[in-house]
């Protein structure tokens, strides 16, 4: 019988890591942008629009990893352990 990875699906790890850095900058560009922050990136407010990139990029990996789960066998395949040594591992 095969299990789901969990919270050990690399895609998780990384749309966590993602939302964590993009609500730090949504969180920068909202409340802690001035003028003079503006001003050098030509009226746009960087922080906030990629922390909102970020966060929508962490939502797909979180959907990704929900819909498309990785399926963990408990059991190796009997049938790659009948085939012999992997090549290039004969000694």
């Amino acid at each position: 019988m095969a299990h789901k990875a969990g919270l050990f699906d690399l895609r998780l790890v990384i749309a966590v890591l993602f939302a964590v850095y993009g609500v730090v900058l949504l969180v920068v560009g909202l409340g802690f942008t001035d003028e003079a922050d503006l001003a050098k990136a030509d009226g746009l407010n960087i922080n906030l629009w990629t922390g909102v990139g970020m966060i929508a990029l962490a939502a797909v990996f979180a959907a990704w990893a929900t819909w498309r789960p990785v399926v963990v066998p408990d059991e190796p395949d009997v049938s790659d352990l009948a085939s012999g040594p992997a090549p290039g591992t004969e000694r």
